[in-house]
């Protein structure tokens, strides 16, 4: 090969492709992607999941055929290291500066898409709006990233182990972990809106969805339920493994109201609904031209698509919808001469949301953590949430701290 330039392996885990000049390398090829795609059909109910662990395994897969030239079940601890290292800094051909799909439709074929890298340069959405371009030089993956291999290659090399495939576990080998992740001191820094910016992004939401309420009327819901339960974009899409409908919202035999949602781990969780949320599900309704509230038999999806029938299944149309109200906020800030409060604003992300509405719930308004724990978490995360949790409540806590230091060197002067 001229050049070492991967493409798409994997677009289902039912469907691998392997092109000839892959095939020429050596026996093992085939092998080897038949047995990493054995090992993502476990994760095939599960989108986010699997997403994931393609990325991490095909990465892996790339590099031990084009890099080390040989088959992943030969793979050693020092070859791990050499991996991540290469990670660290890969090489600018397997680095791409946009998020493109794997694979495109072409002759009614489903074929590897040219400009598909492993690898992608990003820039902070700070950097975006001042018309600033990724750069393949500067590529640096985050701590998380790192972390996320890490784990992911571990679980599939103890597959590979249960399998009788291989022997040894290398991911498990590298004891100093150390060397390729830094340690992170204190309770981190909960990426949140302000009250400032929390209360101009749904006053300027309000103002667009006015203006047009078949674009933004579903962007108002969407937020003010990231806000109010805790949910994650992915838990308004439709996926092979669950739909969410209007019936997934009920009352019980107390009139309280509650949401059904299935989140990470395919998880099933019952989240509060407050008299806000009911507010703004009456809302949703009415545009939509359905009763203000809906019955248990309601099969209406949560999210319809605004042309052709059925459920909402593309995150980044949200994503978008979502970043358009950001993008006015963040003008709207401008305007009010809050320049801080718009620097952050233009930094924030959809995630955001969930983290704001949580920290406000324990810090604001005084609810007790083990209840929005129960709200944000399936069963089998509570445990250790707890401690995620403390660090939302204190997080707030030593931004309060700082400031009030601020303040008694400032009346020392």
């Amino acid at each position: 090969m001229k050049k070492l330039i991967p493409y798409p392996l994997i677009d289902t885990a039912e469907q691998p492709q392997i092109n000839s000049n892959l095939s020429a390398l050596g026996n093992y090829i085939k092998h080897d992607l038949a047995i990493t795609c054995q090992f993502l059909r476990l994760y095939d109910d599960n989108q986010a999941t699997f997403l994931n662990y393609r990325k991490e395994t095909e990465r892996l897969l790339h590099w031990s055929w084009l890099i080390a030239k040989k088959s992943i079940l030969k793979l050693r601890r020092e070859d791990i290291e050499n991996f991540i290292k290469f990670c660290q800094k890969p090489l600018k051909s397997w680095i791409g500066i946009k998020t493109v799909s794997r694979f495109i439709n072409k002759n009614s074929k489903r074929v590897p898409n040219p400009e598909w890298r492993p690898f992608v340069a990003t820039i902070s959405k700070a950097e975006v709006n001042k018309g600033n371009k990724p750069r393949k030089d500067e590529y640096i993956p985050s701590q998380q990233s790192i972390k996320t291999t890490f784990v992911i290659l571990g679980s599939f090399y103890t597959y590979l182990i249960n399998e009788k495939l291989t022997e040894i576990n290398p991911v498990l080998q590298i004891r100093q972990k150390s060397k390729f992740l830094r340690k992170q001191q204190g309770a981190p820094k909960v990426p949140r809106l302000s009250e400032v910016q929390w209360k101009c992004l749904i006053d300027t939401t309000r103002k667009l969805s006015d203006k047009n309420p078949d674009r933004h009327q579903r962007t108002l819901f969407i937020i003010t339920a990231m806000y109010l339960m805790y949910l994650r974009i992915s838990e308004f899409v439709a996926t092979s493994r669950w739909t969410p409908i209007m019936g997934h919202f009920y009352k019980d035999s107390n009139d309280n109201w509650w949401f059904i949602t299935v989140g990470k781990g395919n998880k099933e969780r019952h989240v509060t609904v407050s008299k806000g949320m009911v507010s703004a599900l009456k809302t949703w309704r009415k545009h939509l031209g359905l009763s203000l509230l809906p019955s248990p038999q309601d099969q209406f999806p949560l999210l319809p698509k605004n042309k052709g029938k059925g459920a909402v299944t593309s995150i980044r149309m949200l994503r978008h919808l979502i970043q358009e109200c950001f993008n006015a906020t963040t003008q709207e800030l401008l305007k009010k001469g809050e320049q801080d409060e718009a620097g952050t604003m233009a930094m924030a992300t959809v995630h955001w949301l969930r983290h704001t509405g949580i920290s406000d719930d324990i810090n604001k308004y005084g609810r007790p953590i083990l209840h929005v724990r129960d709200d944000a978490v399936t069963q089998a995360l509570r445990l250790r949430t707890v401690t995620t949790m403390l660090f939302y409540a204190n997080g707030i806590l030593q931004e309060k701290i700082n400031k009030f230091k601020k303040l008694i060197e400032v009346t020392l002067r």
